[in-house]
């Protein structure tokens, strides 16, 4: 503990995370994150610090295009590049068009090998302000998707898409299915999409559907191009904590090397001090000086090493809003769910943490 008393979202234990990091010790291997957003050059050196002590040794990362050059500067080698739109800039209808599929030359030639589409429910509410129509952009095989899987495939690059959101959300904001569909529904484009394209593709956040194991054995039985990270810290703690160990130590050793580990860790320079929220890069304030930054990324390697390492028993290390949102009486803004460590077999630990992505990323980003 580090005696603090005041309880915070990233740090509700009080923990002292360089103490927790040296408990911890080093994995079992040097661990890929599969799945990251770094941006902002004091960030990334908040968080290459944080990467040290708990033993990231490299990161794919979603970084905007216009931070490219900053974090590559501070964290050279140990990042790779995932191609993204340009979500900031001011005509958002050309970023989601015309300008991703432009920017996909400049990207390939900074190195990336993978295009992210995402296809959350909520870009419906996004698309009209932009002047699209839901249709152009939303399905995963929706034109403007497939003229830029089209191009990425030219170019010798491979596919990841953030598919679904937590059961959480469909209880709640996303309620009305006439308007975002089920949740079963999100992935009958992106089946029309992996058939029509034959990509390789990085399923985000579990596929979208860590609640349900068995679903996850189907896509992944139908789609043997298809892999899988384990990120979105809050999520996977939520989720991946109810699931029993032996279940997921079966569903791990059945898709062997198809499943990656990964954060979904967000830096910002934003985060290195108090900003108007409405004005940050990413629209938070999750963080706001360089001791918060470095405790909301290090909260998220803690909990989720701590999970998959440990028999640990007790509440998350972070506070999971989603819990309020589906029953206000009960849940408050720092409530957590139960965090259940899996104290997962080394063996099975270094396939999750580095070999799985060795067989995969690693081979797609090869020229």
């Amino acid at each position: 503990m580090s005696g603090q008393t005041q309880m915070t979202a990233a740090n509700r234990l009080g923990l002292d995370y360089r103490a927790e990091a040296a408990r911890l010790g080093k994995p079992v291997v040097p661990i890929v994150d599969a799945h990251a957003h770094i941006n902002g050059e004091r960030a990334a050196r908040v968080y290459k610090e944080v990467c040290d002590l708990y033993g990231i040794e490299r990161v794919y990362s979603q970084t905007q295009l216009s931070q490219a050059d900053a974090v590559k500067e501070v964290l050279g080698d140990r990042v790779r590049f995932v191609a993204i739109p340009e979500y900031m800039h001011p005509d958002r209808k050309w970023a989601h068009t015309e300008g991703f599929l432009e920017n996909l030359e400049e990207w390939h030639a900074r190195g990336a090998r993978m295009v992210k589409f995402w296809g959350a429910p909520r870009l419906r509410d996004y698309a009209a302000p932009m002047g699209l129509d839901p249709e152009e952009i939303v399905p995963f095989d929706s034109p403007w998707k497939l003229k830029i899987a089209a191009r990425a495939k030219e170019l010798g690059m491979s596919l990841m898409v953030h598919v679904a959101d937590p059961d959480t959300w469909f209880q709640t904001m996303y309620k009305d299915s006439s308007v975002y569909g089920t949740k079963a529904d999100q992935y009958t484009s992106l089946q029309r999409l992996l058939d029509k394209t034959g990509m390789r593709c990085l399923g985000a956040h579990m596929g979208g559907y860590p609640e349900d194991l068995g679903f996850l054995d189907g896509l992944l039985e139908r789609n043997p191009g298809l892999v899988l990270d384990a990120s979105a810290t809050k999520w996977m703690l939520r989720e991946l904590s109810k699931q029993p160990t032996a279940d997921l130590v079966e569903f791990l050793k059945r898709h062997e090397g198809r499943i990656l580990f990964g954060s979904d860790i967000v830096t910002s320079d934003d985060h290195m001090a108090q900003s108007d929220p409405e004005n940050g890069a990413f629209g938070n304030q999750l963080a706001s000086s360089e001791d918060e930054a470095f405790e909301l990324y290090a909260s998220r390697y803690w909990g989720l090493r701590t999970m998959y390492e440990t028999a640990y028993r007790g509440e998350s290390n972070i506070a999971d809003p989603d819990l309020m949102m589906c029953d206000p009486k009960r849940y408050d803004e720092l409530s957590a769910p139960a965090l259940h460590g899996h104290d997962l077999d080394p063996e099975l630990l270094k396939m999750f943490y580095r070999g799985a992505v060795e067989r995969t990323l690693d081979v797609w980003y090869q020229d």
